[in-house]
């Protein structure tokens, strides 16, 4: 049975700043390395509910786009949360209550066990975590900061939908929503929180802060260890097709790959909404590039307009290319993916979660594209479906089902 493709315009390019078989370095090292993985996975691997998430494969649309292997990481129920956040923003609060304890206490030999068992309670339920978000994330603090006991406030933006609003609070956060943009909200958590004396989780960062969003992006490392112990030894990806957004995924997975398999690092491809490519500017000029005006997405959780710098020290240099795609191929591959193509597995991806794929969708089909990342019927490619129906009704408009019949 032969399957209809979606189509739909894209635009590309190479990172003049990539080195290609370069060694992971100084500069990325003092981002994410081994010792800070082991951390983060001692940890994690503790929590209730925790196991690793499937690597599923995609042989029909392999076929039908004529490339080789198309292994795609489904993040559709991780802690039942429905994305990949939980990894980085929980973690991070569990480090940063654990650095919080130790100065209260004078002791630096705090085990991340008396964090999660409720041994220091008392001094843990006065502590107040912050963050912005465009959903996951902050549904992901305020996950933890309840699993852990502490008080947790978020800001989102005007854009954010009831729904995402209704998921965060579910969690026992205070939800306050700000008026303008994704990065108008973080400046707003950040300018709060030096007032109140709360302690900001964010996923992003300017430089001036790094330490949470550093543990931000190591706990995501977690995700990528999982998939290089699932691909069991076999042929590496050639291809990681990677939601960029602030960058802390994308930075978490390539990091991990270029740690682990050095000058073998396959070709990383940023993706990225149309309206708000801040790391196809950013590369293309290779200096952070703020996008301003209006970055709405559907594609809302990649709807930023200034890139990481702890992400950018791992890819300016480690990073291909990058794509930038309309919110209609988000739209697209959510209905390609619930439908299975010519065999394979019926799946749920949300809004963002599907974008590496629709990139892959879109690369596929266009002989200059392919020319350029070096794209053929030998491909192997890797891709992070990295959210399930986080918005349900959403979900529902979209795919014309509910996320269960799908999921079922």
């Amino acid at each position: 049975m032969s399957t209809t493709l979606p189509r739909f315009p894209f635009h590309w390019d190479l990172n003049p700043g990539y080195r290609q078989h370069a060694p992971y370095g100084p500069r990325q090292v003092a981002v994410l390395n081994r010792r800070g993985l082991d951390q983060a996975r001692r940890c994690i691997s503790a929590w209730p509910g925790y196991r690793p998430t499937p690597l599923v494969g995609l042989p029909g649309l392999a076929k039908a786009l004529h490339v080789g292997r198309i292994s795609y990481k489904n993040e559709a129920e991780r802690f039942g949360l429905r994305s990949f956040k939980p990894l980085g923003g929980a973690y991070a609060v569990q480090r940063c209550l654990l650095r919080e304890v130790a100065a209260r206490t004078g002791r630096d030999d705090i085990d991340p066990a008396e964090i999660l068992d409720g041994t220091h309670k008392d001094i843990v339920a006065g502590i107040t975590v912050t963050a912005a978000t465009d959903g996951n994330h902050g549904r992901a603090v305020a996950w933890g900061a309840r699993m852990f006991g502490c008080r947790c406030v978020i800001y989102i933006n005007e854009a954010v939908t009831e729904a995402r609003e209704r998921a965060i609070a579910a969690y026992g956060a205070e939800v306050r929503r700000h008026p303008g943009s994704y990065d108008d909200a973080v400046r707003e958590a950040f300018a709060v929180a030096r007032r109140e004396g709360w302690h900001v989780i964010p996923d992003t960062t300017d430089g001036t802060v790094v330490e949470a969003p550093r543990d931000v992006t190591q706990g995501y490392a977690v995700m990528a260890a999982e998939i290089i112990e699932q691909l069991g030894g076999g042929p590496l990806p050639t291809h990681i097709f990677l939601q960029a957004g602030v960058g802390g995924m994308a930075a978490a997975v390539t990091a991990q790959f270029w740690e682990t398999f050095g000058r073998d690092l396959p070709c990383v491809v940023l993706v990225e909404p149309e309206q708000c490519a801040c790391w196809f500017a950013s590369l293309t000029k290779q200096q952070p590039t703020a996008i301003t005006g209006d970055t709405d997405s559907f594609m809302s959780g990649l709807a930023c307009g200034e890139v990481s710098q702890l992400a950018w020290e791992i890819l300016q240099p480690g990073a291909r290319a990058m794509v930038s795609l309309p919110d209609a191929a988000a739209e697209a591959t959510m209905r390609l993916l619930a439908e299975g193509v010519d065999g394979d597995p019926r799946l749920v991806g949300g809004e963002s979660g599907v974008a590496g794929l629709a990139a892959v969708i879109a690369v596929a089909q266009d002989d200059a594209a392919q020319d350029d990342l070096g794209f053929d019927h030998h491909s192997h490619v890797l891709v992070i479906g990295s959210e399930g129906a986080t918005d349900e009704a959403m979900y529902r408009q979209v795919v014309g089902r509910p996320w269960q019949e799908v999921a079922a």
